[in-house]
């Protein structure tokens, strides 16, 4: 396609698939797109080894790594020490998801202990810790790193013009595009609040026009549009708007490939696009995700107000994880707190199909909608 999104990575189709699964990476980018793996949750043997294996059965094709780079969080200029970090959580944050479990049916005792190895996103945040999966990540034929959270440190955009790597940046408001395009971003996520994950207040619908009409006196820097994108119909209306492709993550999420269990696969194909929310209940920062049992008790009014990134993830972590792994034993207490990020386009991802077969209904479903708005010209 003649879109500059498929110039600078060098692809077929302007699409772009944010992941935490190194299949869906090989396979999207296989498809003609491009698959970024997400590398936040990972130490760096885990992400060298994830990238081996994409090198191994990617065939030379473009991929991506992303990362979470905030410009904001707790402790963010301080060097990293999780018994310092531990020490921030005060006891009442452990006790109530150990009582919430509890009340769900799960023997939660563990919980009431916040432990420095819940720590590893902290570590990850912070400077060093970044730098350190972006060693791995350029050691690889990467063609794209993504930064989220804020503008990317003058490091990062400097490795990526040292590696000949595109630097791509996750926002949410016309102000942070500028702020962007300034510190000299290659590729400018722009993601509306139906996105899944961490994301802003403003729609998709008026943030891609309102973002690309405010960068032009700055520079013409190409918009990949995000939020709660999940048919090509919506990729065509947002390039409709400015946008040179579509950046997506939500839709992998039911895919055959996807590293989600089961049992939040089902949760998502018989969920409606009422059934998110944006919550602080994980990260600390507003992200979107599944309603559930575990996001109903943190926006009650005897909640405790949850900790800024990274404090809360070293709360909600654990407790999900031990639910995530209950709810696939059947345990029905588990199923009713289970979460995920999703976006608000989780009501139309109803069948789970493969990575490769969702591009292939993107590409289509883009033609049906390039014709349908043809037909409305008049020769």
């Amino acid at each position: 396609m003649n879109s500059k999104i498929c110039q600078l990575l060098d692809i077929e189709f302007p699409l772009v698939a944010f992941t935490h699964c190194r299949d869906v990476v090989v396979a999207v980018s296989k498809a003609g797109g491009c698959g970024v793996l997400g590398a936040v949750g990972m130490k760096p043997d885990q992400l060298e080894e994830e990238l081996k294996w994409i090198d191994e059965h990617i065939d030379g094709l473009a991929y991506g790594v992303d990362v979470l780079i905030p410009n904001k969080m707790a402790g963010k200029d301080q060097k990293f020490d999780s018994g310092e970090l531990v020490s921030m959580i005060p006891q009442e944050y452990a006790d109530f998801r150990a009582d919430l479990l509890e009340k769900h049916g799960i023997e939660a005792s563990e919980l009431r202990t916040i432990k420095p190895s819940a720590t590893y996103m902290a570590e990850n945040t912070k400077a060093d810790g970044a730098k350190a999966l972006l060693d791995v990540a350029f050691s690889h034929p990467i063609k794209l790193i993504a930064n989220a959270l804020g503008v990317p440190p003058d490091w990062m955009l400097q490795m990526g013009k040292d590696n000949n790597v595109k630097v791509a940046a996750l926002l949410g408001t016309a102000e942070h595009a500028i702020n962007q395009v300034k510190a000299g971003v290659d590729i400018l996520v722009v993601s509306g609040t139906e996105a899944g994950g961490h994301c802003g207040s403003v729609p998709t619908m008026v943030l891609i026009p309102e973002v690309h009409e405010a960068i032009q006196p700055y520079g013409d820097v190409p918009i990949l549009a995000a939020g709660g994108i999940v048919t090509g119909k919506q990729m065509a209306a947002a390039m409709t708007m400015g946008a040179a492709g579509a950046w997506c993550g939500s839709v992998w999420l039911t895919t055959v490939e996807s590293e989600v269990p089961p049992a939040i696969k089902e949760k998502m194909i018989a969920a409606n696009s009422g059934q998110t929310i944006r919550s602080r209940s994980r990260t600390g920062k507003h992200s979107r995700q599944l309603v559930s049992e575990w996001t109903k008790a943190w926006e009650a009014k005897d909640a405790p107000e949850p900790l800024p990134l990274p404090l809360q993830p070293m709360v909600a972590e654990p407790a999900l994880a031990k639910v995530t792994k209950l709810a696939e034993s059947g345990h029905q207490g588990a199923k009713e707190l289970s979460t995920y990020w999703v976006g608000q386009g989780v009501g139309l991802m109803n069948q789970s199909i493969s990575a490769s077969d969702v591009v292939q209904e993107f590409k289509q479903d883009f033609i049906n909608a390039y014709e349908r708005l043809a037909g409305f010209i008049e020769d």
